[in-house]
């Protein structure tokens, strides 16, 4: 394949991911405690074709455009105040640790509300983690009052406490879809958060800046689109190029 189109190519490939992140991005502006993913572009060159080029079998092969990794920006959200009692915020680093279906999940959406026995859960029914790994459960009919420690308390009785947890790299946390993350590996362990700091009746929004995502999305689709003209460009000279050999060569 012609090189042009070779790189047009891989360009318009780097660009459809980024374009499905940051959909994905703007879907999400609205979600409470969500994270924005941004990419970190790289360039590749095949290693079979930059060996054939060292032993001259070959020309240099030209270095093409890829998204090498994803990352995941943890910088703090806006708090919005919504008045709900089993609303919470972390104003500060950290994770609220609930029991998901295949284990620990971390979260920084604090949208908590209480089962139908008065246990406390996330909305998609998963148990919220109390200090020591206890679920935390309603024991009156009273409003819940959550300190800035965490520490719950029900019609003058104390409940327990949520727990907080932080990660020495947060890097090392992967998406596990409905605004959870998980560690990526084994080897990243969480540990109590060294600075709690929990302000009830607010909900951390989401960090996604709609504005900027915006006008990247612009800005990518006109590069997709003058990647695309590269590619019939080149198919056309390529065409071209047959034609007049088979002209000279009759």
């Amino acid at each position: 394949m012609d090189p042009l189109m070779i790189s047009a190519a891989s360009g318009m490939r780097a660009r459809m991911e980024s374009l499905d992140m940051l959909a994905n991005n703007l879907a999400n502006a609205a979600t409470a405690g969500y994270k924005t993913d941004r990419e970190f572009y790289s360039l590749y060159m095949a290693p079979e074709a930059l060996d054939a080029a060292q032993a001259g079998d070959s020309p240099m092969p030209s270095e093409l455009p890829v998204i090498e990794r994803h990352w995941t920006d943890f910088a703090q959200g806006n708090l919005t105040p919504t008045g709900n009692p089993l609303d919470v915020a972390l104003g500060a680093r950290g994770f609220f640790a609930v029991d998901g279906p295949g284990g620990t999940l971390y979260t920084r959406n604090g949208s908590f509300r209480l089962s139908a026995t008065g246990l406390l859960t996330t909305p998609e029914g998963y148990a919220v983690r109390g200090a020591g790994g206890k679920p935390i459960q309603a024991q009156g009919t009273g409003p819940l009052e959550i300190a800035k420690d965490g520490s719950i308390r029900q019609d003058g009785v104390a409940l327990g406490q949520l727990a907080v947890v932080d990660f020495d790299k947060p890097g090392g946390l992967e998406k596990a879809g409905r605004n959870y993350f998980r560690p990526a590996d084994a080897q990243t362990k969480p540990a109590a958060a060294p600075e709690v700091e929990i302000q009830q009746g607010k909900l951390e929004a989401s960090n996604v800046t709609t504005p900027e995502t915006a006008v990247r999305l612009v800005s990518l689709l006109r590069q997709f689109e003058m990647l695309q003209k590269a590619t019939m460009l080149g198919a056309e000279m390529s065409r071209r190029a047959v034609e007049e050999v088979a002209r000279v060569n009759p």
